[in-house]
């Protein structure tokens, strides 16, 4: 039996990078996977649409996979039962962060169900190596760790092959450190306040999922979308802010 080799891809910087790569450096490549959670910057669409003209005059199947269950429903509709009694206890999971990853959970599972015994490529940076065992299975492999490439190496590598997730006029990679979810509820107050600045779209989509739900965003500090913005106003009102040079920036 044939050996199936894929490479799962988000179409973030690093799992980019490896799947160009991978193609350049002829390794052998079957199909490329893209867990789609409906849910990301639409840069990351256009750079799908980007590579897959790429994926297909190289022979390589593209196939895309979705949550079980829309994620807005999983987020703010599904019922959620307590372990213990069975019994309904909220509507929604909610904010994916911090302790309460499902939407990780469930893209893993997926994922996982879809590979099975395949060998698969995972686009972690040789300097992410805290990652490295957390996520080992006997079945993956780690081309950007194997050939040292950083996650700095990665970015400037996607720019040098016209790859910038540019949304108004702004390449993403200039204001966020990580381009996933726009609701995700791990970005820190930088991205935030980024977001604010530059991207009032997701920003007003922000405080809609916020008006939804009633735990705050900053769960810890018990912040919501609406006191963060409270505090962004003041902070641009005190400063004189403009638009990041959208040049090609680096994460050093």
């Amino acid at each position: 039996m044939d050996v199936k080799y894929i490479s799962s891809i988000s179409f973030g910087k690093d799992s980019l990078c490896q799947t160009l790569m991978l193609i350049e450096k002829q390794y052998p490549l079957d199909e490329v996977v893209f867990y789609n959670t409906g849910m990301e910057f639409q840069a990351l669409y256009d750079t799908r649409d980007k590579m897959l003209p790429i994926l297909q005059a190289n022979g390589i199947k593209y196939t895309e996979l979705y949550p079980e269950t829309p994620f807005l429903y999983s987020m703010l509709e599904r019922p959620v039962r307590k372990r213990e009694t069975g019994l309904i206890h909220q509507y929604g999971y909610s904010w994916c962060g911090g302790t309460c990853r499902w939407g990780t959970s469930e893209k893993l599972r997926v994922l996982r169900k879809y590979i099975k015994d395949s060998m698969y490529y995972v686009g972690l940076a040789a300097d992410e190596q805290f990652r490295f065992e957390k996520e080992w299975r006997p079945n993956r492999i780690l081309p950007l760790a194997d050939w040292g490439i950083t996650e700095a190496e990665a970015l400037a590598y996607c720019y040098e092959k016209g790859f910038d997730w540019r949304e108004n006029g702004i390449a993403l990679y200039s204001i966020l450190d990580r381009v996933s979810c726009w609701s995700c509820g791990n970005k820190n107050l930088k991205e935030l306040y980024n977001i604010y600045l530059y991207l009032p779209d997701y920003w007003e989509k922000l405080k809609d999922l916020q008006s939804k739900t009633n735990r705050p965003y900053r769960r810890k500090c018990g912040e919501t979308i609406f006191d963060l913005e409270k505090r962004f106003q003041k902070r641009a009102a005190s400063e004189t802010s403009s638009p990041p040079n959208a040049s090609f920036i680096s994460l050093n």
